[in-house]
């Protein structure tokens, strides 16, 4: 395998993405990683406690290592299960596993704080949306991915009315790369469900757009329950090199843990793309 040349972008010390891309020398295929770095320093959501990892045992003492870990499967980049939302609906590792690989399309859908993106930015993307892609939703968000108010508390969020021109048109999966599917003020960093658990955010909402968020947000995350009622799984924090893809079809592979009653499952999310367009995977059949 070779890597190929990074354009230089700034990330943080430990969210290192030299090694993001690597071409197959035989079928020509790039293997580009849309995952953010996960580890100890992974920016939590507002709310969650920390990622606890420690050696149960070492090099040093025992001659293997062992890692013991601590998280809430909504860190850093994850799939969200129907159950997480629906109640009754499927855990993570109840999904049939295709809904998790398959072909879809990066679509380019610059916004800014606090904007929302709606059907008309998803058709206006110039490329085609099919029943059975799987869709994720570039807003530039994850370039300011980081632990702050500003990525989790001001970035934007798919409408309901986006959602519902995605289940249409017979998506099966739906990848963001923000923090949450839902815009921030549809969420309890917002005054939903025992919010706001950022409590300075309504209020700064209020000074900058000169109306409360729950005049603009009366619901609590409309555009996530759509997509997991109607039986769609979404990815959050996608991030990596998905600059180098917008605009692009491709093959994706986000699968999860074999976790039955699972809300979620936290991934190695990566896309497949072949620049030829000639590559067919091998049939499987033994040869003569």
């Amino acid at each position: 395998m070779r890597t190929d040349d990074q354009p230089a972008l700034d990330f943080p010390v430990w969210a290192d993405h030299s090694q993001t891309v690597v071409v197959d020398p035989v079928t020509g295929l790039s293997f580009v990683e849309l995952s953010h770095v996960w580890g100890t320093h992974t920016p939590v959501y507002p709310g969650y406690p920390d990622i606890v990892i420690r050696r149960a045992v070492s090099h040093a003492s025992h001659g293997v290592m062992s890692q013991h870990i601590v998280t809430v499967m909504h860190n850093g980049t994850h799939v969200n299960a129907p159950a997480h939302l629906i109640q009754g609906g499927a855990g993570i590792g109840e999904v049939p596993v295709d809904r998790f690989f398959g072909s879809g399309v990066v679509l380019g859908i610059e916004k800014g704080e606090w904007e929302l993106v709606e059907p008309a930015d998803l058709e206006g993307c110039g490329i085609d949306v099919s029943p059975g892609d799987i869709v994720i939703v570039n807003t530039g968000w994850h370039r300011r991915y980081s632990d702050s108010q500003e990525y989790f508390g001001e970035g934007p969020g798919l409408s309901e009315a986006a959602a519902r021109w995605l289940i249409e048109r017979g998506v099966k999966l739906v990848g963001v790369d923000t923090a949450s599917i839902d815009h921030p003020m549809a969420t309890s960093l917002g005054r939903h469900r025992g919010g706001p658990i950022v409590k300075a955010l309504p209020k700064r909402y209020e000074e900058r757009r000169g109306r409360g968020p729950e005049d603009d947000f009366p619901d609590w995350l409309p555009a996530h329950r759509a997509l997991l009622g109607a039986g769609i799984p979404t990815i959050e924090n996608v991030g990596g090199n998905v600059d180098l893809l917008t605009g692009k079809r491709c093959t994706f592979q986000a699968v999860p843990l074999y976790w039955p009653r699972g809300d979620a499952s936290i991934v190695r999310f990566v896309a497949i793309f072949d620049p030829s367009g000639g590559y067919r995977l091998e049939s499987g059949a033994e040869s003569d």
